[in-house]
């Protein structure tokens, strides 16, 4: 059977490709690797829209060779949908952080949105540590965690 062999990005569709991209390099610290709007047919017959202009920033997300991808998708129709964290196809991304207190504290100075504010976990890998979910511009969740473990040390309770 064909296997994984590692993560290569994770991609998120934006209205802004200017506002999306300066959240995640301003405030969360991502590195900018390049912007680019591919030419090609094969872009259309990938994404599903014939006629589409897709703009796109990648950036390196930090501590890790993993990079999100931005897309603003030009001539198609557009449709808002509600982001709430339990709709079928909602997704969210999730970092370590060091202080989420911190984090939180400073995010919202800067007009940041949050589902909460930071709370404990109580149960599993995250338990005694910090967790907020923050919104990006377009209303995608970013989990900040402050935990000692990964779901990968996690043994159960």
């Amino acid at each position: 059977m064909a296997q994984i062999t590692k993560a290569h990005h994770t991609g998120i569709s934006v209205r802004s490709l200017r506002e999306s991209t300066k959240f995640y390099k301003e405030l969360l610290g991502f590195e900018e690797v390049f912007t680019w709007n591919p030419q090609a047919e094969y872009i259309g017959v990938l994404t599903g829209y014939q006629n589409v202009d897709l703009n796109a920033t990648i950036l390196k997300m930090p501590g890790v060779d993993v990079f999100l991808e931005l897309l603003e998708y030009g001539n198609v129709d557009l449709k808002d949908i509600d982001h709430g964290n339990a709709n079928p196809g909602i997704a969210h991304i999730a970092f370590f952080v060091d202080d989420v207190d911190e984090w939180y504290r400073e995010l919202t100075e800067k007009g940041v949105k949050s589902v909460s504010a930071p709370v404990t976990p109580t149960i599993g890998p995250n338990k005694g540590g910090r967790a907020i979910y923050m919104i990006d511009p377009d209303g995608v969740r970013v989990e900040l965690i402050q935990s000692s473990k990964s779901f990968g040390e996690y043994k159960g309770e």
